[in-house]
This record gives C-alpha cells, structure tokens and sequence, in this order.
C-alpha cells in the first residue's frame, strides 16, 4: 500500500495571485497600444504576471525543456507505428541535436533535461545523467496486468517531485514540458477515458507516429481492457497510475504537482502530458491554473482533458511529433507577451485644460 497520498497536494496549493492579475490587467489598460490589439497575447501575459506574482511581468530568462522518457509494456501489442522498448531512439535523438525538439530549443534559448524513468535499454546505451533517476526498466501491459508495483508508482511520483524542486532550484522560470516514450498515448487515453468516464473509441487517436486502421482497433481493445482494471481504482490517485500508468506518467503527474507548489509555470504539450494533468487536477483542483495548454496535437484524449481542465491551446498546427515539440513552439509567444506587457510604453495623460 502507498504512503503516499496526492490529494495532500490540496492544501498546499494556492492558484496564482488574483490581485497581481488584476494589476496587470489595469497596466494592460494604460498602455499606448489599444486593449485588444494584441489578441491573445495579453492573456498569456496576465497569466505569466500572476504566476511570477509582479507587474510588470518580468521576461523569461531561464526555460527548461523537460522530457520525461519510458517505454511502456503495452506498445508489444501493436498500437503504435513504434517498435516496442526503443524509446530509447527517441533520447538518442534529442541527445544528438536532431530531433525537432532540439533544434527549436536551441533556436528558442531554452535547455532540455531528459530524465530516464522507466526506458527499457540497458543503461549503458545513454549518458549517466539521463539514465540515474530510472525507477525501474519498462512497465507491465496494463491490458492484462499492473503497470507498475504501488512503491513503485510511488517512487515515480517521488521522482518527478524531485526534478521539480531541482528546477525551481536551479533558477528555471518557465518549463516546456514533454515526453519521449512508446505505448505511451495509449497509456495516457486509457486515463483520460476512465477519468473522464468515456469509451475507448472517444479518446483513441492515432499516436505521434500515424498508426493504421489495424492497429488504432487493436489500441482500442487494449483500451477498453485497461479500463476494467482503472475503474475499481479510481478513488486513489498512485493505485491508478500502478494499474494503467507508467514511470514516466507517474513522474509527470509528481512534476506537475510540485510544479504548482513551486509556483513554477509550465507549458503542456500533447495527451500524455494533458492526462498527467488530469490525474494531477483530480488530487488537487486548483493546480491546471499554473499550466499553459501549447498546443491541440489532434489527439482526441488530449482534447477531452484540456476540455475538463479549462485549458485552451495557443497554437494549431497539427504538430504531432510529440517530444515537446508543439509546447516548445508556444515558447516564443510567451516570451513576447512578456516583453510587450512590461516594455510597451503607456499612453500620454493629457493635462486638464482650464
């Protein structure tokens, strides 16, 4: 049985500073350029001033990318274009700079962190800091069986906790997070379903890689069988993510967690890091208001949890490699929402005529 108990997360956090919102919102009136003529932008400003708790907002100065890696025991069935258990491929790509993520990062200013916490690999196949948080190697088909033992849902929990506090730590401003798994959107629409309370066929999208019609019908069996064994554990949080999650969702779910305790903003990116999300919101309600949706990817799991976390994306461009990818592209439009709310100048008072 877990000691641990998220729905604590409850009283320990608090939503962003109303009246430092409101401040930036009557900043925002004074200001030379019309109300509206930025469009979205002011929101995203108003949110980041609220999270930083200033006005006028200061700039993003220190963004993190961070990618929680696995490979999850249910991609051997066939639901994903993906061999199973080379999840590790996908960190080796980012690792030489050639995936999309790491291109855009270093365009955008940002740094990347890649935490292993389940990859099925031998360790020796990637860097020493990659790989020394790894909870344990790969997780079970939730189809038939438990993703991971309770200590060990626990410790993945623990982990992501972990990495938030190091982040906040070290000085990180705003995280651009992401995931780098196989058989992971499967995972992720399997909790967005049984949280949810939706059929399979209602969140099965077809993953990162297009699958075919074949395989998304086999995603969704394996879906619909996952979904017997969430169900009977739906009151707790860690048993959920031990049945039907995985290491790096366990991990997520912490990270996000201890982000909103932090007062960390983070930058979501597609339907594994949204149902990490709704697992996380079900512990503590007010955590989605520190988290910015950056993109619709097109999964439809991950349309249901920003649905009932109220989370409306910035972008729309049918991005769906994953990796962090569509949330690192929404980087650039907070930083300059940033840098319009605090540089723009204010309208000229006029002087009373007598």
């Amino acid at each position: 049985m877990s000691t641990l108990n998220l729905d604590d997360f409850s009283d320990l956090i608090e939503r962003p500073d109303g009246g430092v919102r409101r401040d930036a919102e009557e900043r925002r009136e004074r200001l030379a350029v019309p109300p509206g003529a930025l469009g979205r932008l002011d929101e995203l400003a108003e949110w980041l001033a609220a999270a930083q708790g200033q006005v006028p907002v200061r700039p993003i100065e220190r963004p993190r990318v961070v990618l929680f890696a696995a490979d999850h025991g249910i991609a051997a069935e066939g639901v994903s274009a993906r061999a199973a258990s080379t999840g590790h491929e996908l960190v080796r790509g980012v690792l030489d700079g050639t995936s999309p993520v790491a291109i855009l990062a270093g365009r955008f200013g940002a740094t990347i962190r890649i935490v292993d916490a389940g990859l099925d690999c031998d360790p020796e196949l990637l860097p020493a800091d990659v790989v020394g948080h790894r909870v344990r190697r790969g997780s079970g088909r939730i189809d038939v069986e438990d993703a991971l033992t309770a200590e060990e849902a626990e410790a993945a929990v623990r982990l992501g906790m972990r990495i938030a506090d190091e982040e906040a730590d070290s000085g990180t401003d705003l995280v651009v997070l992401g995931d780098l798994s196989v058989g992971g959107t499967t995972v992720a629409a399997t909790l967005v379903a049984a949280l949810c309370g939706t059929d399979a066929s209602v969140v099965t999208g077809r993953g990162g890689l297009p699958i075919d019609d074949l395989a998304w019908m086999r995603k969704c069996a394996a879906i619909r069988d996952a979904l017997r064994r969430a169900r009977p554990v739906l009151g707790d949080q860690v048993a959920l993510l031990a049945a039907v999650g995985g290491t790096d969702v366990a991990a997520i779910t912490g990270f996000l967690l201890q982000c909103a305790v932090r007062r960390t903003p983070v930058i979501l990116d597609g339907v594994v890091s949204a149902a990490c999300g709704l697992v996380a919101q079900r512990a503590a309600f007010r955590a989605p208001d520190w988290w910015l949706a950056g993109q619709a990817s097109g999964e439809p799991g991950q349309a249901k949890a920003l649905d009932r976390m109220a989370l409306n994306p910035v972008l729309d461009h049918g991005v769906t490699v994953g990796e962090g990818t569509g949330a690192l592209l929404a980087l650039p439009l907070v930083q300059a929402a940033a840098a319009l709310a605090a540089e723009l100048p204010e309208r000229a008072v006029e002087e009373p005529t007598e």
